[in-house]
C-alpha cells in the first residue's frame, strides 16, 4: 500500500539529525519513505502499519501547526513510544508530558513511564523507580526533589547511595572523608548542579538543607519535612534496605531508584532492592514503577544494548537472584565420611 502524508512545516525536525528520525520510522513500522516534491512524504507498506504511521504525522503536523516545537532529541524519543504501542498516539503522549519547570531546567517526560513515574511520585509518599540504565530515574527523582523544595513543600533534600564500587577495587583513597565519598555521589551532584545554580548549591551543602551522604549515615536518623532519594539501590542489602525505609518521617517523601541487572554486591548477597520488591509489593501508599529498554532517553545504542543483555540472560538464566541461600552439597547415602588425620604428639623427656 502508498500513501501521501503532506508536511507543511517542520520537515526538519521530523528527518531529525542524519535522517534518525525517518529512519526509526521506517524500522519500526517496516515501512519504505520516499520525500516528494511539494514536501510531501510517501510511505509504502502493509497497510496496517501505512495507517499507523499516517495517524502519527498527521498528529505530528497538526502539532507543529499549533506551535509546538520539538528538541532535539524529543521527537525520537517519542516516535520509540508510539510506533512500539498502537494504542499511544503522538499527540496524547506530547499533551499528557507537560513540561515543568525544576529549578533553572524545564523538562518533559519523553515516555509514558516516565510519565507514571513522576505522577507516582506526586501522589505516593514512598516510590520505586525500577529499571535499566538511561531511563532518567535519578535525574527525574533529584528534578522532583528540587521542585518540592524550591516551591516549599519540603525544607530539605537528602540523598544517598550505597559506597560501592562497580566490580573494582580502588584500595585507601586520600582526603577527608567528604572527599573520600564523593566520587561515588558525582552523579547526585551532577542532576542538582543541572537544576540549581552552582553556588547556590555549595551554600545549600553548606547549610545542610541539601545533604549528600552514604548509605552508612543513615543509621538511627528520622528524616522529617524531607526529601529522600535513595540511588543505586540495588546494591543495598535488605538489612540496609529495611533501615533507610524506616527512615521516613512526617511529611516526607522517599524515592528508591535502582537497576536490578547492575548488581555489585558480593557473591552470595541477595540485593535489598529484589527483597524489597517481593516484601512490599501491593503496600498502600507506596508505588512500583518498572522501566524497560524502550524507556531509554541517552543514545539510541543504548537501548539496543540493554535489549541485546536481556535477551542473554533470557537465554543463558544469568544475572537472576535466587531468593533462598542454597543449602550445602548433600552426602551421598553410600558414602564414607573422611576421618579426620590424627597426628601423635611426640613425647618430649625432662631436660636432665
Amino acid at each position: 500500500m502508498k500513501s501521501c502524508v503532506q508536511i507543511s512545516r517542520g520537515i526538519e525536525s521530523l528527518f531529525g539529525t542524519r535522517d534518525e528520525n525517518i529512519r526509526l520510522l521506517e524500522s519500526e513500522l517496516s515501512l519504505r519513505t520516499r520525500l516528494m516534491d511539494g514536501d510531501s512524504l510517501e510511505l509504502e507498506g502493509e497497510e496496517a502499519q501505512v495507517r499507523q504511521a499516517e495517524r502519527i504525522l498527521g498528529d505530528y503536523v497538526n502539532l507543529v501547526q499549533e506551535g509546538h516545537v520539538f528538541n532535539n532529541g524529543d521527537l525520537n524519543s517519542y516516535l520509540r513510544v508510539v510506533t512500539s504501542d498502537p494504542d499511544v498516539s503522538l499527540r496524547r503522549l506530547v499533551e499528557s508530558g507537560r513540561a515543568r519547570t525544576f529549578g533553572k531546567k524545564v523538562l518533559a517526560p519523553k515516555t509514558v513511564n516516565q510519565r507514571r513515574y513522576m505522577d507516582a511520585i506526586e501522589t505516593h509518599d514512598l516510590t520505586f523507580g525500577i529499571g535499566p540504565a538511561g531511563t532518567g530515574k535519578t535525574y527525574l527523582a533529584v528534578a522532583m526533589a528540587v521542585a518540592a523544595f524550591l516551591n516549599k513543600r519540603v525544607s530539605r533534600i537528602v540523598l544517598t547511595r550505597p559506597a560501592v564500587e562497580a566490580g573494582e577495587r580502588l584500595g585507601f583513597l586520600p582526603g577527608t572523608l567528604q572527599e573520600k565519598i564523593d566520587p561515588y555521589l558525582r552523579p547526585l551532584y551532577d542532576a542538582l548542579f543541572d537544576m540549581i545554580d552552582p553556588e547556590k548549591v555549595e551554600k545549600l551543602l553548606e547549610r545542610n538543607t541539601i545533604e549528600i551522604a552514604p548509605l552508612a549515615f543513615m543509621r538511627g536518623r528520622t528524616l522529617n519535612d524531607c526529601f529522600i532519594i535513595l540511588d543505586e539501590a540495588q546494591n543495598t542489602t535488605a538489612e540496609q534496605m529495611k533501615m533507610v525505609l524506616t527512615r521516613q518521617g512526617f511529611n516526607s517523601k522517599m524515592v528508591v531508584t535502582g537497576d536490578q541487572t547492575q548488581v555489585d554486591l558480593p557473591t552470595g548477597k541477595k540485593s535489598g532492592l529484589f527483597h524489597a520488591s517481593e516484601v512490599l509489593n501491593g503496600v498502600q501508599g507506596i508505588a512500583f514503577v518498572n522501566f524497560d529498554e524502550r524507556d531509554v532517553v541517552r543514545h539510541q545504542l543504548v537501548q539496543r544494548i540493554v535489549k541485546a543483555y536481556d535477551r542473554y540472560d533470557e537465554m543463558t538464566g544469568t544475572g537472576r537472584q535466587l531468593p533462598l541461600k542454597l543449602a550445602a552439597d548433600p552426602i551421598p547415602e553410600n558414602s564414607v565420611e573422611p576421618t579426620p588425620a590424627f597426628v601423635e604428639r611426640p613425647e618430649i623427656s625432662p631436660a636432665a
